[in-house]
């Protein structure tokens, strides 16, 4: 047969961040996050059409939410944290799956397999981030005396914080798993949060009290599966030099070396947008293909090339 086979489907990873639930400002209902997560969802509705999908997400309102109730309540045992990230998954998949669910079906698909995975992600127990706390969750505080105590504070773009361990993602334990399912087409919802912190001990695994950056968790996945295009959704146009003052530019384009002398430069706080182009430049470096930063609403324009910054 001389018949061209049909062109396979590029891979497309979309990275949630945590206002794609819980916009600023907002409490947090659950009415809220269902009708915010339909913004990005139904653009990744429309862009399954055409991609493989994976999609991650943060966690870091809803899991700083988990410690405030266990803060609250002395009658129940306490959970660690990477017990409170296994639930977060399981909550913001089930919240995901079913948004996309419907808007598949608006589109007029009325079977798409969709599957919510609870992801491992190893990482070295001798990581230095042990030792200094520095991934904000939860609510921010206007002033640092207002934030809840039992966790170290830190000042953020957004406000007082509490921080937590963060180590560095080394692999991701289900992507042999996750990489089968998109070649079987199922629409991945998986590392949520940034996935559960786990050791090794031997051939077995053990949970650490830590949370894992989400966007540094994508990119591993991303590159361990061989993604296609990585995208970061945030609550920005994408990324700017000098952010929030009268200089304030935004980038449609930088290069490796670009974001890494910005980076250098104190552009991109560690609490804010540093993990995102860490994140980026990790998979552009290792892949050579394209990776972008752009707002919850133009996700679909992003993967078009027409909005958002592309670091290439």
């Amino acid at each position: 047969m001389n018949k061209k086979k049909k062109a396979q489907k590029q891979i497309l990873l979309v990275a949630l961040g945590g206002n794609a639930l819980i916009r600023k400002g907002e409490e947090g209902t659950v009415e809220q996050q269902f009708k915010n997560l339909a913004v990005p969802i139904r653009q990744i509705a429309m862009l399954s059409l055409d991609y493989k999908i994976i999609i991650t997400h943060g966690n870091g309102p809803q899991v700083g939410n988990l410690l405030l109730q266990q803060d609250a309540c002395d009658e129940v045992p306490k959970l660690p944290l990477e017990i409170l990230v296994a639930q977060t998954q399981g909550q913001i998949g089930y919240m995901i799956e079913s948004t996309l669910d419907s808007q598949l079906m608006d589109l007029g698909i009325h079977f798409t397999p969709i599957v919510s995975l609870i992801s491992y992600v190893v990482v070295d127990e001798n990581d230095p981030a042990f030792c200094d706390p520095s991934k904000p969750i939860g609510p921010s505080y206007k002033r640092k005396k207002d934030a809840p105590a039992g966790y170290p504070v830190k000042k953020t773009p957004k406000g007082y914080r509490r921080v937590v361990v963060s180590p560095k993602p080394a692999t991701i334990v289900e992507k042999r798993e996750i990489k089968q399912l998109i070649d079987q087409n199922f629409i991945v919802i998986c590392c949520g949060g940034g996935g559960i912190p786990v050791i090794r001990e031997g051939r077995a695994f053990s949970g650490v009290d830590a949370v894992i950056d989400k966007d540094l968790a994508s990119a591993k996945l991303a590159e361990e599966v061989g993604v296609d295009i990585f995208l970061i959704a945030t609550d920005v146009p994408g990324v700017a030099l000098n952010y929030g003052k009268s200089d304030q530019q935004f980038l449609n384009t930088m290069t490796l070396q670009q974001a890494g002398q910005y980076l250098s430069a104190g552009h991109f706080p560690s609490g804010s947008m540093g993990p995102k182009i860490e994140a980026a430049m990790q998979f552009v470096r290792h892949s050579g293909k394209r990776a972008v930063i752009t707002s919850i609403e133009e996700i679909a324009a992003a993967v078009d090339g027409k909005a958002g910054t592309e670091i290439r």
